[in-house]
């Protein structure tokens, strides 16, 4: 074989060989690309870049997993993935410990918190002391006696708070969040409503009143926020819910103080005559008491609603006192009447001469000339209320005003009579 045509040979197996090659390069290179593509597509989050368009049944799975992706992160929410929404929505479930979404949480809270700051200003610390001779060099010195709460009732300057928190009290101090003090001066007591009224000479701009609320339409399970000075420690917030309506408590002067609101909003010794508030921010109670076998908070809570507030307070800033209607008989005690065994009911020991008593026919205990004791008249109902005891009385004749006319009953030597009396104002 001449030498061309051995080089001719040679280039074409050459060529031959290098063709098979290259077959079988792109047979392994093609799957690779198009499974990286695949993938890509698969992979994709991001906005499609402008010009390019897929088709073809593929396109249209990435366009529906793009949708669902776009759908479980939000719109702002590209490069984070549906396993990390789920865990981060199953993380806030588990700190909640209810189906209550972050966002209501947190607004929630900052009700609580703005109620605070509002409300707060209008609530003072209330120290008392009683003034003595020192035994030694007699001179006159203040003993502290106790502390309390109170609120501001109107830009007058008046503060409501307990009765039993200035009660025997010689000097009180009002001091507000700020730490600015003033002397106060008693105003008025409700001993048989454990209320209270002093006044201090402030700048109007440091008088902040809490608006007043209704208690009539409170409901068991109603948040309740109580703000005072337990144990001293001044501007202290706790919340609960009103527990119970209509409880009843004695007050200072052992009459009963009714409708009294129950709530388990921490309240300490120091609480007393705070203000018990709604979610608005609105008072429905001044804190008076606890239940407590220790003395200390144990999750029952007593204030007297608004209500009764709304109605007691202008008459100690009017009066000085309650100014209520009533029949001017003197009475027996309880416990005199338990003693002697009587029917339950109220005896009267005397009726003053030229009194609506008299003129009704209501009829004292008396002496005969023999010495013999003869028992009045034994009230036991007014206008068909029963009456067991004098508180009933006291509280029967609240819901009357002066010059109405009442229908008393009474036992009269076992006999049973309706005697109708008109109510006059008591001093």
């Amino acid at each position: 074989m001449s030498s061309s045509k051995r080089f001719l040979f040679v280039v074409l197996v050459v060529m031959n060989l290098s063709l098979f090659i290259l077959v079988i390069a792109l047979f392994f290179w093609c799957p690779a690309v198009v499974r990286s593509v695949d993938q890509s597509a698969f992979a994709f989050q991001g906005p499609r870049p402008s010009g390019v368009e897929v088709s073809g049944s593929k396109a249209s799975d990435n366009a529906a997993q793009e949708d669902v992706l776009r759908t479980a992160v939000g719109t702002g929410g590209a490069g984070v993935s549906v396993a990390d929404t789920a865990a981060r929505e199953s993380a806030s479930a588990g700190v909640l410990g209810r189906d209550e979404p972050v966002g209501d949480l947190a607004d929630s809270e900052s009700r609580t918190i703005e109620l605070f700051r509002v409300t707060s200003p209008s609530v003072v610390h209330i120290t008392t002391s009683k003034v003595a001779r020192d035994f030694f060099n007699m001179n006159l010195q203040e003993i502290p006696q106790g502390s309390g709460t109170g609120f501001v009732w109107d830009q007058a300057g008046h503060i409501v708070t307990n009765n039993h928190v200035i009660q025997n009290a010689d000097v009180a101090m009002v001091a507000f969040d700020d730490q600015t003090s003033f002397p106060a001066k008693l105003v008025g007591v409700a001993p048989d409503k454990d209320l209270a009224v002093l006044r201090i000479d402030a700048p109007a701009r440091r008088l902040r009143p809490i608006p007043r609320g209704i208690s009539a339409d409170l409901k068991v399970g109603r948040t309740a926020f109580a703000i005072g000075n337990p144990f001293g420690l001044d501007q202290t917030l706790t919340t609960g819910v009103i527990s119970a309506l209509g409880r009843e408590i004695k007050s200072d002067s052992g009459i009963p103080i009714k409708d009294v609101i129950q709530t388990d909003a921490a309240i300490n010794p120091g609480n007393s005559g705070g203000p018990l508030l709604d979610r608005s921010g609105q008072l429905i109670g001044v804190n008076t008491a606890i239940y407590s076998p220790s003395g200390a908070y144990a999750g029952i809570g007593f204030a007297i609603p608004v209500d009764t507030v709304r109605w007691v307070v202008p008459e100690l800033i009017e009066h000085g006192k309650i100014i209520r209607p009533g029949i001017a008989i003197t009475v027996a005690s309880d416990s005199m009447s338990k003693r002697f065994k009587l029917p339950p009911g109220v005896l009267i020991l005397d009726v003053p001469d030229r009194s609506n008593a008299a003129e009704a026919g209501l009829l004292p205990t008396r002496r005969t000339r023999f010495g013999d004791i003869v028992l009045g008249d034994i009230i036991v109902a007014v206008d068909g209320q029963k009456v067991t005891a004098t508180a009933d009385l006291t509280l029967i004749f609240e819901n009357y005003e002066s010059g109405d006319v009442v229908d008393v009953t009474v036992l009269r030597q076992g006999a049973e009579l309706v005697l109708p009396v008109e109510l006059e104002t008591l001093d």
